[in-house]
C-alpha cells in the first residue's frame, strides 16, 4: 500500500477512537457538569475562530471582503444564503482578477 493509503486509513481510525471515546466519557456521567457543558458550547465558536482568523490575517482582499460580507449577511439571512452569497463573492472577485 501506498503512504496516503496509510495516512488515511490511520487519519480515520484516529478520528474514529476519538469520537468515540468522547462519547464513552460522556456517557458516565448521569448530568454534565455545568462547567464541561459551558466548554463543550463553546467549541463551536472556537472551530470557526481557527477558520476565520488565519485568513483575516494573512489572506488576500477578495476572501477578507468575503468573510466581513458573510459575518454581515448571516446577522440577516439563513446560514445557506449566508455561505453562498460570501463564496459567491470571492468566486467572482478572483475570476475578475482581484
Amino acid at each position: 500500500m501506498s503512504d496516503i493509503w496509510w495516512i488515511a486509513l490511520w487519519g480515520g481510525l484516529l478520528t474514529y477512537v476519538t469520537r468515540v471515546s468522547g462519547h464513552l466519557i460522556l456517557t458516565r456521567f448521569e448530568r454534565i457538569p455545568p462547567r464541561l457543558e459551558a466548554a463543550l458550547n463553546a467549541v463551536p465558536a472556537a472551530v470557526i475562530t481557527t477558520i476565520v482568523v488565519p485568513t483575516l490575517v494573512s489572506g488576500a482582499w477578495p476572501e477578507r471582503i468575503g468573510i466581513v460580507l458573510a459575518a454581515l449577511l448571516s446577522l440577516r439571512f439563513p446560514l445557506i444564503a449566508t455561505v453562498g452569497l460570501g463564496t459567491g463573492f470571492v468566486v467572482a472577485a478572483r475570476a475578475l482578477g482581484f
